[in-house]
């Protein structure tokens, strides 16, 4: 007798990062719907290698899996604090943003509970089934179909071209492991950081706490021609709305592309908190002695165009002055590459990379539903989440809109609005006004002819 075929899921999400566990949370309450949520690791882990001691979210303790789209959610942040006995506390805490380490202990929570979370639960490919209309993807503990899948498998460390040579290095590696590596730097004199972001500025920090006393020169040195704080005034943080995405996505490819980059400040820069708290350090520690005695570099403005491993040890960075154009070699004994992340193809998308329409770059074409472009011949939606910056801006990987962009999809898997949603959400009108509401040349020149 054959064996029966297993049920297919309505919605097959693959990694378990905050988005797609956002999304599994709102599922979790969509009444008739079927969903799977599977990730290679053996337990959730947000960023571990940055739960610095005392680094904080950039973004309100709202910005949670749930609380912008379904506020009576149980897998909201006040219901974890309920559940762990911590709701007094946290309300004479009066804190807004969360400290890393709690966010990620949230995250594991709920991880923890939901029905449709597997972990240990690898996808190492997707076919589509024509016949059956419906995914197949391959695990460990066999195939699993679906009529749609989300992809939330993240990004990866991005690292630059210059230190391509010395990748392994025990003594060069990314910021995201910089706790489980920081020991390492125990006989380093001499600490070259890279990256003006918040990362930046956290290691930075934490080095100068950890290492300020004992004559190391700590060095920070970033392509940003200044450390300026993130954006965060209420009226640039609306940047970070529906309103905007849907603007966004509304712009020519090229004029998006344009874009992003120019926007650094609003979802690349550092906290103004951490840099002050950065100076406040650096004003204590110098008290009694002069400046100029201070083993502490700070050097915006300047990029690494080579680096290598010094004759006598450590490394040699070919460095230029990004203004002025002059050229330095500097030397040190380690680096720490606080260098952001980018967003990457899956192997796993490999058996159906030829039904999918990329872009003249070998980007995802998205619209608005977060769904892929897909040749004809493939009708099952495929969606992606924080994969399009290019194509959704600034907002993409900002926990904010993470709700939101969860409650999209399930809208759109399901066909109905399993969550309302606004359809205004920003003070702003990003868009020039219509061109119907404007007067046309014709009745310019008879206006002005009248007056």
């Amino acid at each position: 007798m054959d064996n029966p075929q297993p049920e297919p899921y309505d919605l097959l999400g693959v990694g378990i990062g905050p988005f797609n566990l956002s999304l599994a949370a709102l599922a979790d309450r969509a009444d008739g719907l079927r969903t799977l949520f599977c990730e290679a690791r053996a337990e959730f882990r947000w960023h571990p290698g940055m739960l610095v001691d005392g680094a904080r979210m950039q973004v309100p303790f709202l910005a949670d899996l749930v609380s912008l789209v379904d506020p009576t959610n149980p897998w909201s942040f006040l219901n974890y604090l309920r559940d762990q006995g911590r709701l007094f506390p946290f309300y004479f805490a009066e804190r807004f943003q969360l400290p890393r380490r709690e966010y990620d202990h949230y995250c594991r929570w709920a991880a923890e509970r939901l029905p449709n979370c597997r972990f240990s639960a690898e996808v190492t490919a997707l076919h589509w089934e024509p016949e059956q209309r419906l995914y197949r993807a391959e695990t460990a503990t066999g195939p699993v179909p679906a009529r749609a899948v989300v992809l939330g498998v993240g990004t990866v460390p991005a690292c630059p071209e210059p230190f391509d040579r010395l990748a392994g290095h025990p003594l060069v590696w990314h910021g995201a492991q910089y706790l489980e590596r920081r020991a390492a730097l125990a006989g380093a004199r001499d600490i070259t950081v890279i990256g003006s972001g918040q990362s930046g500025a956290e290691i930075f920090l934490d080095l100068l706490r950890t290492r300020g006393a004992d004559g190391t020169r700590l060095r920070w040195l970033t392509r940003s021609r200044a450390l300026a704080p993130m954006e965060y005034s209420k009226l640039g943080l609306e940047h970070f709305t529906p309103d905007y995405t849907r603007y966004f996505h509304g712009l020519p490819g090229p004029a998006r592309d344009r874009l992003v980059p120019a926007q650094w400040q609003l979802h690349k820069a550092a906290s103004a908190e951490t840099l002050a708290q950065i100076h406040d350090h650096l004003y204590d520690r110098t008290v009694g002695r002069p400046l100029d005695a201070d083993p502490v570099e700070i050097v915006p403005g300047t990029e690494v165009t080579g680096a290598q491993a010094g004759p006598c040890g450590g490394f040699e960075l070919s460095c230029r002055h990004r203004d002025s154009g002059v050229r330095h070699l500097l030397r040190t004994d380690a680096v720490v590459l606080a260098t952001g992340y980018r967003a990457v193809r899956p192997a796993l998308l490999d058996p159906i990379a030829d039904l999918i329409d990329w872009d003249e770059q070998g980007r995802y074409r998205v619209d608005l539903d977060h769904r892929v472009a897909t040749a004809a011949a493939l009708t099952g939606g495929l969606y992606v989440q924080n994969a399009e910056l290019h194509t959704h801006g600034v907002g993409a990987p900002d926990l904010g809109l993470g709700a939101h962009r969860a409650a999209v999809i399930l809208n759109a898997v399901a066909g109905r609005s399993v969550h309302h949603l606004p359809t205004r959400t920003a003070w702003t009108s990003f868009a020039p006004p219509t061109a119907a509401l404007l007067p046309r040349p014709q009745e310019e020149n008879r206006a002005a002819a009248v007056r």
